[in-house]
């Protein structure tokens, strides 16, 4: 009796790893579709890689990445509006 329950748990831990794989990278490669199509590239891809980096040891480096260009991209938009925003008439 315990020989199976342990065996059910461990099939649904296999079960689990995949679906959340599959469904981090079905997100990945919908977000990088989207950067060529118009759509929410920005939400797709850290989500997906998030997802991944769950069980994936590269999938931590690329969402440090993202995250890192992402925080550089909003600190260069903040400079710019600044800019735009007092600049002498």
């Amino acid at each position: 009796m315990q020989q199976s329950t342990l065996r059910w748990k461990t099939m649904g831990r296999a079960i689990k790893n995949t679906l959340i794989s599959l469904v981090g990278f079905i997100f990945v490669a919908i977000g990088l579709i989207f950067i060529l199509l118009p759509g929410p590239a920005i939400l797709f891809l850290p989500l997906g890689l998030a997802l991944l980096s769950l069980q994936h040891e590269w999938a931590k480096v690329w969402l440090k990445r993202c995250q890192r260009l992402m925080r550089n991209s909003a600190v260069q938009l903040d400079k710019m509006w600044l800019r735009f925003k007092y600049r002498k008439p």
